[in-house]
Formats: structure tokens, C-alpha cells, sequence
């Protein structure tokens, strides 16, 4: 994997070259290995934190990693194009708009014993800007050569803070064509509940359940391109131990083997139909 300007990584997507890089200031990672209609995104994936904002961070570590989405990059690994966040979402979240990108308090606990300086927000907000030149870039490529595009914008959410039963994957669509897209959203719902889990897992798979599908990321791409529909996918943190931090391989590994036959089908299906 090379390390690249982001003014470089857009020109490699202008000229559709195909590359692994990591962005030169190492908040994000792009492959793409072949050009298709779709892309894949685990904007949340990042755990990195910079050592100078280490000591005026009230959240430790764990705190961080309970709050990020863990493992999300890992199940979409065999797909052509992925785009990954590499910094938690505890410096900057991909998910916000610029203007609330930085939190000021976390799931209902103060974040920072002083507040941020202007550079130390200016430095974090510049690689916020410069992953969405990035997703702009790859998108406005995608849409052009094929007409359309589908995004899977794929998290994790802590179920265990739930006092109801809540599903295994979860589609937000509030902010997406419902009328346009109603059968690609049911057809990938549907997708997702067969996918076999071990231990007994379930795999109940329902739409705005737990989360509607509110975040920057699907947003920011439905309202710059007419052709392009994002499903942001959720996935209960089944796969590890919300508590004791404890990743469970075969559980992802099961995850990860699961989308990839049926995610390509799923794209392949969306392009046949809005391809014209």
C-alpha cells in the first residue's frame, strides 16, 4: 500500500488507474481493483488518536473503541473498492458535518478536560475535508462511467445498550429515495437475513429500526449526485464482546464470507435496473 497525496489519489480516480494507498497523513485508506457501480465504505473502522490530544481526552481508550465500528473494514475486504477511516471518530467523525465533526461531549459524558485549541480543530477538520474531496472524486467517477452507483456504508452499533430486541443488521433509509429505491432496500434487507452466522446466531434484518440512516456520509453523497443510492448498513456488534473488547474471528470471518457473494449480487442487480 502506498502512501499518496489526496490530490494524487483523485487523479489516479480521474484517470481510473488502479492503486492501494493510504492518504499521506494516514487517516485513511482507499484500494480500488477494478472500476465497478459500486463502492463499499467503513468510515468508522478507525481507532487511531493523536498522541497530542491524548491528555485533554476524558474517554479512555476502551471508551473509544466501545463507540467505534470495529472489524467493519475486515468484512468488506474482498469487495473491489473500499474506502476506510483510519482515525476514530473521537477526533473527527466522517459521519457529522464539518461543523459538528469534533464532539464536544460523547454519549452523554465530556469529552476533552479544556477545550480544543483552533489549529488542533483545523488540523483534524482538514482530513475530514480531504476524505470527502476523496469520496467526491471517486463517486462523480463511478456515476459517469456507469450511470449509476450503490454505496454500502456499512457500521456497527452496540445492541446491548438496548432495552428492547433489536435486529442483527439495521437499514437507515430517512434520507434515501424510498420510492425510487423501495425494492433495491427490501432486496438487500432480505439479502442480509439470510446470511448464516455460527452459534445460533440470528440474523434478523429490519429497516429503521435502531437507526434511520442520519448520518454526513449518505448524505453528503444523495445530495451531490442524482444516480448514486447509499444503504447504510448496520450490523449489531455480535461479533465481539461489547464489554470485553474481545473480537470474535469466526463470527467476521462469517460476515465477511456472506457479503461476498451477495453484496456483487446486489450491486449487480441495482445496475441492471438503474443503469439506463
Amino acid at each position: 500500500m502506498r502512501k499518496l497525496s489526496v490530490k494524487d489519489i483523485i487523479s489516479k480516480i480521474e484517470s481510473e488507474e488502479l492503486f492501494h494507498a493510504v492518504a499521506s497523513d494516514y487517516s485513511f485508506t482507499i484500494k480500488i481493483d477494478d472500476y465497478v457501480p459500486y463502492a463499499c465504505a467503513a468510515i468508522h473502522n478507525g481507532h487511531q488518536f493523536r498522541k497530542e490530544l491524548w491528555s485533554k481526552c476524558l474517554h479512555s481508550e476502551y471508551d473509544r473503541w466501545y463507540e467505534e465500528d470495529p472489524k467493519t473494514k475486515n468484512m468488506l475486504k474482498p469487495h473491489p473498492i473500499v474506502i476506510s477511516g483510519l482515525d476514530s471518530r473521537f477526533e473527527y467523525d466522517l459521519n457529522r458535518d464539518p461543523d459538528t465533526a469534533i464532539y464536544e461531549d460523547a454519549w452523554g459524558k465530556q469529552l476533552w478536560k479544556e477545550p480544543l485549541t483552533e489549529d488542533e480543530k483545523s488540523r483534524s477538520l482538514e482530513k475530514h475535508q480531504n476524505f470527502y474531496k476523496v469520496v467526491y472524486a471517486l463517486i462523480k467517477t463511478l456515476e459517469m462511467k456507469f450511470g449509476c452507483c450503490i454505496v454500502y456504508d456499512m457500521h456497527s452499533y452496540n445492541w446491548k445498550r438496548w432495552d428492547r430486541e433489536v435486529p442483527t443488521w439495521n437499514l437507515g433509509t430517512s434520507n434515501i429515495d424510498n420510492e425510487r429505491y423501495r425494492n433495491s432496500v427490501e432486496d438487500w434487507r432480505k439479502e442480509l437475513s439470510e446470511i448464516k452466522l455460527p452459534n445460533g446466531i440470528p440474523t434478523t434484518a429490519k429497516v429503521n429500526d435502531t437507526f434511520q440512516g442520519n448520518g454526513y456520509f449518505l448524505k453528503f453523497i444523495t445530495n451531490n449526485f442524482d444516480n448514486s443510492l447509499v444503504l447504510a448498513t448496520e450490523v449489531a456488534k455480535i461479533y465481539c464482546d461489547e464489554e470485553g473488547q474481545v473480537s470474535y474471528p469466526e463470527v467476521v470471518s462469517a460476515i465477511r464470507k456472506g457479503l461476498k457473494k451477495r453484496l456483487p449480487e446486489h450491486a449487480s442487480n441495482f445496475y441492471n435496473i438503474y443503469s439506463n
